[in-house]
C-alpha cells in the first residue's frame, strides 16, 4: 500500500481522474467532523457494532470502483483504520491502494487534540462540513 502524505495524496488525486477516494470513517464522523470534497463514504466499521466486516467493506469498494485494478485512495481520522482497510483490499486483489498518512484530523498533540500537528485539514487542503 502506498503511504501518501496529505499534500501527495491531493496531488495524486488531481493528476488522475480514475482514483476512487474512500473515507473509511463512520458516516457520522465524515458528516460532522468534515471530509474532503468528492470522497465516497464506505465505513470500515459502523456504530453500534464498531466491528469491521472486511468482506462487506471490500464488496462495497469493488461496487464503487467497478474493478479491482482501479486505484483506491483511503482516508480516515488519523491514518490507522486505513491500514487495516487497505490490507483487506490488497488481500482481495486490489492492485493499487494508497492511504493518507495521518488521515483527515492527524495525530494527537500534547493536549490530546487533533488537527494541530498533521493531517488533511491541518495541511489546509479542501474540505467540507455538513
Amino acid at each position: 500500500m502506498k503511504q501518501l502524505q496529505p499534500q501527495q495524496a491531493w496531488q495524486w488525486l488531481n493528476s488522475r481522474d480514475d482514483v476512487v477516494f474512500v473515507d473509511v470513517r463512520m458516516e457520522i464522523e465524515s458528516m460532522y467532523v468534515g471530509r474532503p470534497p468528492g470522497v465516497v463514504n464506505i465505513a470500515w466499521y459502523e456504530y453500534p457494532d464498531m466491528t469491521a466486516d472486511p468482506q462487506q467493506f471490500v464488496a462495497a469498494v469493488e461496487r464503487e470502483a467497478g474493478h479491482k485494478s482501479r486505484p483506491v485512495l483511503l482516508i480516515c481520522r488519523s491514518g490507522q483504520r486505513t491500514l487495516d482497510a487497505g490490507a483487506a483490499l490488497e488481500a482481495a486483489g486490489f492492485t493499487e491502494v494508497a492511504h493518507v498518512v495521518h488521515g483527515f484530523e492527524g495525530e494527537l498533540d500534547e493536549h490530546f487534540k487533533r488537527s494541530s500537528r498533521s493531517g488533511w485539514r491541518f495541511e489546509g487542503l479542501p474540505w467540507e462540513q455538513l
